[in-house]
């Protein structure tokens, strides 16, 4: 469960940096902006949890320094924005996506030892 997470959260973290720094046509349209930056970060925020369980702290960086990271990016892309208020969407998703995670993998070890 480990490896497919961890593949999951490389993956994620490919499409999320696709659809931050590629040209506006070519980002996938799926709903609202908002809505779809959450679900992307969430998502990978459990990957990492699932995938990095021992590495809360690590994991909570990384997502947060990614969000930030890319939305810089944005200032070099013409017709893309940065804006600050994205990435504080995007990391508190991400942060959300692991506390899930983390519940999860919580969830599971109390169903384990019950065993």
């Amino acid at each position: 469960m480990t490896s497919i997470s961890r593949l999951a959260a490389l993956v994620l973290l490919a499409l999320i940096t696709f659809a931050t720094l590629s040209p506006i046509q070519l980002r996938p349209h799926l709903g609202d902006a908002n809505i779809e930056r959450a679900l992307a970060y969430v998502l990978l925020g459990v990957a990492l949890a699932l995938g990095f369980p021992s590495r809360v702290t690590q994991a909570v960086l990384f997502v947060c320094a990614v969000a930030g990271v890319l939305e810089f990016l944005q200032f070099f892309d013409p017709g893309r924005h940065a804006r600050v208020a994205d990435a504080l969407v995007k990391a508190a998703a991400g942060v959300a996506g692991i506390l899930l995670g983390r519940f999860v993998v919580t969830l599971a070890n109390r169903a384990a030892d019950r065993r």
